[in-house]
């Protein structure tokens, strides 16, 4: 099975999600500009399931200072920038994973979002390359990017003090193209 089919399996083990991602190539900031639409890859994470199960949208970056990394979807169709310092703590907490506690989360959105920034893009190494990362303002936590195509990314959220890292896939939405500067396909 070839790196694209692995990928869309949207499973496998750490390990391997990690080979994965190290045969990826890395990304410049300025490519992950835009809107993004994400799903996990699961790795048997604890997380696994988690940010869907809140209604999780993706991520939207509107330059390099100004980065929501939390995107949700609301209740009428929406989305709306939650503050992640407001569910820092929850991170170390056993989370349910149910469709009402879903909807109870999108019920408190009004009251967990933001209009500010709550991170941004730098260039970081990890794993041996230096690619794309967001880095939050509030929590210890980078997301490093590496490229699937010219609008997938496959991403690793590396959160200080947690065991295993947790997978992702970003899509790049539609109408975010005019984002890209000189990409070619």
């Amino acid at each position: 099975m070839n790196v694209r089919e692995r990928l869309k399996a949207g499973r496998a083990t750490t390990k391997d999600a990690l080979e994965l991602f190290d045969v990826l190539k890395p990304v410049d900031v300025d490519f992950m500009l835009g809107n993004w639409k994400g799903e996990g890859f699961h790795t048997n994470h604890p997380m696994d399931g988690l940010l869907e199960t809140y209604h999780w949208h993706g991520k939207r970056f509107e330059s390099l200072e100004d980065v929501h990394p939390l995107v949700f979807s609301t209740r009428r169709g929406g989305v709306a920038n939650v503050n992640p310092g407001l569910m820092g703590s929850a991170l170390n907490l056993p989370m349910p994973k149910s469709a009402i506690v879903g909807r109870i989360f999108q019920a408190l959105l009004p009251f967990l979002t933001t209009s500010q920034s709550r991170a941004r893009l730098r260039m970081t190494a990890y794993r041996g390359k230096s690619s794309a990362t967001m880095i939050y303002d509030q929590l210890p936590i980078n997301d490093v990017f590496r490229k699937i195509d010219r609008n997938t990314v496959f991403g690793v959220m590396d959160l200080k003090g947690m065991k295993l890292p947790f997978f992702f896939i970003l899509q790049r939405e539609q109408g975010s193209e005019h984002f890209l500067r000189s990409e070619r396909p």
